[in-house]
């Protein structure tokens, strides 16, 4: 039988929503929200284990430094999104959870240009546990071939995490549900191996990493802490061009993300791996590293 589907606007609890609480099925904007015509929006998605945002300053950052590439200035600091994000995490009365702010132009002005709109930011927190199915996620998942392709940087800015960036995604991942796949990987526009749909994804070859050089795709947070968990246990890291003939070389492969945590992968297309001691050495290095406990002793 299938789950209840609960919608996302129809929820009890708290949204910070512009510097304050307000109950979650009230916080809405307006039909002519330059965000959702001109996609002049950027978000963070962030993880809580036991009542703590894993690197949440770091989120923080990113978010600030993605809305400048878009040309805007987000009217709150570092410490407070920080703030605003783990209020909206107890508001919630949550310890593990996913936790989502967002930043957009607002409706003072709809057009291309938009330079007199007022900045919004808001925080929703909510109960989110594995991005995979838990069964199919122990086994390694399944994942398709993209046929959209990221797009060169002199063409977008890339290196922001907007929503705008994520509209291919959203079909790719679609494409590949509907194949039966859990997911796409994504070449870049010059044919090169990419990224999965929200995650990066690394290879094992002779117990040694090799991840796709992010210069035109997001360099995700939990990308680098997986690579220093790496260095840390001695495992060597190449990151470097990873061409799609080399994919039958690797013999395992996962991917990484605030969603998907550390996520075994068994087929890529026509691709098999058998996930491994890397990939489960390093999925229980980083679910160790996230856990407030071992954070506070180190």
């Amino acid at each position: 039988m299938a789950a209840t589907l609960v919608p996302y606007h129809d929820r009890d609890g708290f949204i910070w929503f512009d510097g304050k609480l307000v109950p979650w099925r009230e916080a809405n904007l307006h039909i002519l929200t330059h965000g959702l015509h001109y996609a002049s929006a950027v978000f963070e998605g962030e993880r809580a284990y036991g009542g703590q945002i894993f690197k949440l300053h770091e989120h923080s950052q990113r978010l600030i430094d993605s809305a400048r590439m878009l040309d805007f200035e987000i009217p709150y600091t570092i410490e407070e999104i920080d703030a605003a994000c783990n209020e909206a995490m107890k508001a919630n009365k949550l310890v593990d959870c996913y936790v989502r702010p967002i930043a957009w132009r607002g409706s003072e002005q709809m057009g291309v240009s938009a330079q007199l709109n007022k900045i919004h930011l808001a925080v929703a927190a909510w109960d989110w546990g594995s991005y995979f199915d838990p069964q199919e996620r122990l086994r390694g998942i399944r994942i398709g071939l993209a046929q959209y392709r990221r797009p060169d940087p002199a063409t977008i800015p890339a290196k922001a995490k907007a929503t705008g960036l994520y509209m291919i995604c959203t079909i790719e991942k679609h494409r590949a549900e509907k194949a039966g796949y859990a997911d796409a990987l994504m070449y870049d526009w010059r044919g090169r191996v990419a990224e999965c749909t929200g995650a990066n994804i690394f290879f094992v070859k002779d117990g040694a990493l090799h991840t796709p050089t992010p210069d035109c795709f997001l360099d995700g947070i939990t990308r680098r802490t997986v690579i220093d968990l790496a260095k840390r246990r001695g495992i060597a890291v190449h990151e470097r061009t990873i061409m799609p003939e080399e994919l039958p070389s690797f013999t395992e492969c996962f991917i990484v993300g605030t969603a998907a945590e550390v996520t075994p992968v068994r087929e890529i297309g026509p691709h098999n791996y058998q996930p491994g001691r890397v990939s489960e050495q390093l999925l229980n290095d980083y679910m160790a590293a996230v856990q407030p406990a071992k954070n506070a002793a180190e």
